[in-house]
């Protein structure tokens, strides 16, 4: 979900402002945790309620797990895991202050926290963009809440 990307950080950045943004690791998808080869997905309460944004069966998240595989190629690639270059990524814009990580283990923390001193290479960032484009959201149920008074029928213009 790189729409974040459109309008939030080039204004943060404009103007100075910090971004703390949450779930890089973009509710569990690019932990490495839901897989093509993968029949069961997220099972718990909470992801079957956003059911739009974790159902396995949907398209649009296909092509999330196309995606993620191409991640984790290149995170292979590169000697790191998918955890390691999403975090990265997500650290290497200079309007992000620091993400907001949400390891729910010891070993989850670990594995993030391996992240921090990562530096990701001008062509593996330019490898990320070619697999899901800055500002794109592959799944525009992700785009996230809207209110009623930005859709274009309550605008004066």
């Amino acid at each position: 979900m790189r729409n974040i990307e459109n309008e939030v950080l080039p204004v943060a950045q404009r103007y100075g402002m910090g971004v703390i943004p949450y779930s890089p690791l973009a509710g569990g998808w690019l932990s490495g945790r839901y897989r093509k080869d993968s029949q069961d997905g997220p099972m718990s309460p909470a992801r079957q309620r956003l059911a739009n944004r974790f159902d396995l069966s949907l398209p649009e998240n296909q092509r999330k797990l196309d995606a993620v595989e191409q991640l984790s190629q290149l995170a292979d690639d590169a000697g790191l895991t998918l955890i390691q270059l999403a975090l990265a990524f997500v650290l290497r814009h200079p309007a992000v202050t620091a993400p907001i990580i949400g390891p729910r283990t010891m070993e989850h923390l670990e594995s993030q926290l391996a992240a921090a001193d990562v530096v990701l290479a001008d062509d593996v960032l330019d490898r990320i963009d070619a697999i899901v484009p800055p500002g794109v959201t592959i799944n525009p149920a992700e785009n996230g809440w809207v209110s009623p008074a930005l859709e274009a029928v309550a605008r004066r213009r």
